[in-house]
């Protein structure tokens, strides 16, 4: 989180679009209005692209606004703040958030969402495409050796503990003693739940973890980047049949096209040509000019 959020900073800074002369300020060599500033603020990048932001959040409340909910907006508030627990409040502090502004940052990614969900048609094709790569949420505890002769040696000592006695609770006191993640060794070596989507695992990890059955383990040593593992599958509700997670892949397949710069490009120049637009101040005219000048006809999968 702590990365988009570094990158979504510089366009929620504050200020104020106003064309009145009030005082922002006073000083021994004069007085800094808010047209002064307003004047200063639009000839910066992060300037504009406050502005951006600001028309295309007001023509996607219009449109999809009913549907996002505050509690839709707290629930992902609450399961942020759950993920960086204690060090929540300083993460947002050094992504120059506050509560409220993360929180209009989550509004403003619901609302998006939306409208990716209305202006994308989600073919069988697409399911069966999605359905390859597909794997629900396991949940998996591991030990990490050392990446060296000496790992691998004591991976595969684990490893014979297991053959003998392969409960969790052998593999918990196994991983409290030998495991080098200092995160996880002393809760049993125990990961989040992690699907197909997952990016903060080693793909050879996260393939060796969902061919695991619930209660099983590795029998050799997993190779990866960061050493020599022994994983231990907790929950494993298996893959079953694709007609049981059509919502699920959905969701897969919206997420990905989210990350799709040039997808993305096509929606919001839709929405922002079909809402009304009316630029007033005529230094600011061209200010949608990479949206609005793009082709609104997207991809084949898009409305």
């Amino acid at each position: 989180m702590k990365k988009w959020l570094t990158g979504l900073a510089a366009i929620m800074m504050t200020f104020t679009l106003a064309a009145c002369s009030k005082t922002v300020a006073t000083t021994s060599g004069g007085k800094i209005t808010e047209s002064e500033y307003y004047d200063s603020m639009k000839k910066t990048s992060s300037g504009k692209q406050q502005l951006q932001q600001m028309i295309l959040n007001k023509v996607l409340e219009g449109n999809y606004g009913k549907k996002v909910s505050d509690k839709k907006v707290d629930k992902q508030f609450n399961a942020a703040k759950k993920q960086y627990g204690s060090s929540f409040n300083s993460v947002l502090q050094q992504s120059g958030f506050t509560k409220s502004s993360y929180k209009d940052q989550l509004r403003s990614s619901l609302l998006l969402q939306e409208a990716v969900k209305a202006n994308t048609k989600i073919s069988n094709k697409d399911l069966k495409k999605q359905w390859k790569s597909y794997q629900p949420k396991v949940t998996v505890a591991h030990i990490l050796l050392k990446n060296n002769d000496d790992g691998k040696k004591q991976a595969q000592t684990v490893i014979d503990s297991l053959n003998k006695d392969g409960s969790y609770k052998n593999f918990k006191a196994l991983a409290k003693k030998y495991s080098t993640d200092d995160q996880t060794k002393n809760n049993g070596g125990k990961l989040p739940a992690f699907d197909n989507t997952d990016t903060s695992l080693v793909g050879g990890f996260k393939k060796a973890a969902f061919k695991l059955d619930q209660g099983k383990f590795t029998t050799e040593p997993v190779k990866t980047s960061y050493g020599y593992h022994v994983i231990y599958s907790i929950k494993n509700p298996g893959k079953g049949k694709m007609s049981d997670h059509k919502a699920e892949l959905k969701k897969q397949i919206l997420n990905s096209k989210m990350q799709d710069q040039t997808y993305m490009q096509k929606i919001i120049s839709k929405e922002l040509k079909h809402g009304k637009v009316n630029i007033k101040d005529n230094d600011l005219k061209d200010i949608l000019a990479d949206y609005i000048g793009t082709d609104s006809k997207s991809s084949n999968s898009a409305k």
